[in-house]
């Protein structure tokens, strides 16, 4: 008895792991100076970005339709669930480190064959019974336990970041529908607006020809500039139509099921500060990819001790007791029976193959790492290039602006002059036109960068609190 206790204790007291518990490799991207350094652009700040980026638009119905998405879209929800199945499996792996509770329990009303038992004569009919008992602990003497719980909870934390990314998209697809919706519907006025316009010019064109001080070809003009305004109304209310049922879906709701009000949305919503970018190091916490393909590497390496592990012997640690006999002799002293120690289970492997197999371990880190180096490349460039982007779109705003202030006023002197009758009707024409396609340019651009200010969001890891 005495060396089974010594064995026991020396294999408690020699619990360790086979391989190193897992660092970020030091070589990593994600490590590098370049890496960590301070985000900026046009219309940005060097504060770091806010978990609820979309309440900085001070929108009241714009929060509330994100709220909604957040709680009742299919996607969430989906890896809500996927993420409760990776808790499951973190809980199982954790069971293996506690003791293993089994009870049998048997009744029967038999008799042996006494040709079986080498007696004369048939045996007698007997009521057996048998209840027992064990208890069984497996030792983690080389890390097979606690490596399949770490992968466990590497896996879990994937299946997390993967809701946070979810979350995200979610957030940033609700805020660019509404954008659309509303955008659509200030674009649509733009071109109402035109449409009007064309039409006092169709009017006076038709008024000038009939008092005989222009001709006919003038009204023709002006028919085909007024019908070439009012053909950009219907795509913009395709688009319109579009994204509210887009809103409605990624709302949990179905496509014609449309919030009362939203569709007489006239104007984006705009953030009410510069966006917040803060630096590298902030961006790489937040990004839930990253934070992805980190747990990825994780499990990785975490498999490779369960696999190396695997190649030692299992010690079990148990003890049973049963009663078993003639139930008119039940729990007699003589019924019972018991047994304790340890139990060592260890599968010879063919060296070969577990060569191959630590191999494929190693191989599988190998591709972990990198692609957790190229998630975080791709994360920087992403962020670069929309900054890069959202800087030039607001430098073409600016121009396009200018560019319309100087029509606006040609408009007005061509109208003047052929008033006065120093020119024709179709210098009116073709300033006006200029004019149009001048306030089309302008408002497209206007919602060009109110999704650059979404697509950044996004890219800033937004809708997910900094780890």
């Amino acid at each position: 008895m005495k060396w089974m206790i010594v064995a026991s204790a020396a294999a408690l007291a020699g619990c360790a792991p086979l391989t190193a518990d897992y660092k970020r490799p030091l070589e990593a991207k994600a490590n590098a100076p370049v890496a960590l350094g301070i985000l900026s652009g046009a219309g940005t700040s060097g504060h770091p970005p806010a978990d609820r980026w979309w309440e900085s638009y001070r929108d009241n119905r714009l929060t509330a339709l994100v709220d909604d998405a957040l709680e009742a879209n299919t996607d969430v929800r989906a890896a809500l669930a996927t993420l409760a199945r990776a808790d499951a499996g973190l809980d199982l792996a954790r069971d293996s480190r506690l003791p293993q509770l089994s009870f049998q329990a048997q009744g029967a009303y038999a008799r042996d064959s006494a040709e079986e038992q080498l007696t004369a004569g048939p045996l007698p009919n007997e009521r057996i019974y048998g209840l027992g008992a064990a208890v069984s602990y497996q030792v983690d003497l080389f890390g097979q336990v606690s490596r399949s719980i770490e992968m466990a909870g590497a896996d879990r934390d994937a299946a997390a970041a993967a809701v946070a990314a979810t979350r995200a998209t979610i957030a940033a697809e609700t805020v660019g529908a509404y954008i659309d919706i509303c955008a659509a519907g200030r674009e649509m006025g733009v071109a109402k607006e035109a449409v009007r316009i064309a039409g006092d010019q169709t009017a006076l064109a038709r008024r000038r020809v009939g008092g005989g001080r222009s001709p006919a070809l003038d009204v023709s003009r002006s028919d085909a500039q007024e019908g070439t305004v009012r053909a950009s109304l219907p795509p913009l209310e395709a688009r319109r139509t579009n994204a509210l049922y887009r809103l409605a879906v990624l709302t949990g709701r179905f496509p014609g099921e449309v919030q009362a009000g939203i569709v007489d949305c006239v104007q984006e919503p705009t953030p009410a500060t510069p966006i917040p970018v803060g630096d590298g190091a902030t961006l790489l916490r937040r990004r839930p990819d990253v934070a992805a393909a980190e747990a990825v590497l994780h499990a990785r390496t975490a498999e490779l001790g369960v696999v190396t592990a695997n190649l030692y012997p299992r010690v079990s640690l148990g003890a049973a007791g049963a009663s078993v006999g003639l139930m008119s002799r039940a729990f007699d002293d003589d019924t019972y029976k018991f047994s304790i120690g340890p139990l060592i289970t260890w599968q010879f492997p063919n060296r070969r193959r577990a060569d191959a197999q630590i191999k494929g371990a190693n191989a599988s880190i190998d591709v972990a790492r990198a692609q957790f180096d190229g998630v975080v490349l791709r994360a920087l460039r992403e962020v670069e290039s929309i900054l890069s982007n959202y800087a030039r779109d607001i430098d073409r705003l600016h121009e396009l602006e200018a560019a319309q202030a100087s029509a606006v006023r040609s408009a007005a002197q061509a109208r003047a002059l052929f008033e006065g009758g120093r020119e024709g009707f179709l210098t009116v024409v073709d300033a006006e036109r200029t004019r149009i396609a001048v306030d089309e340019l302008v408002a497209a651009q206007r919602t060009t960068i109110a999704r650059d200010q979404v697509t950044l969001f996004l890219a800033l890891g937004g809708g997910w609190p900094d780890r």
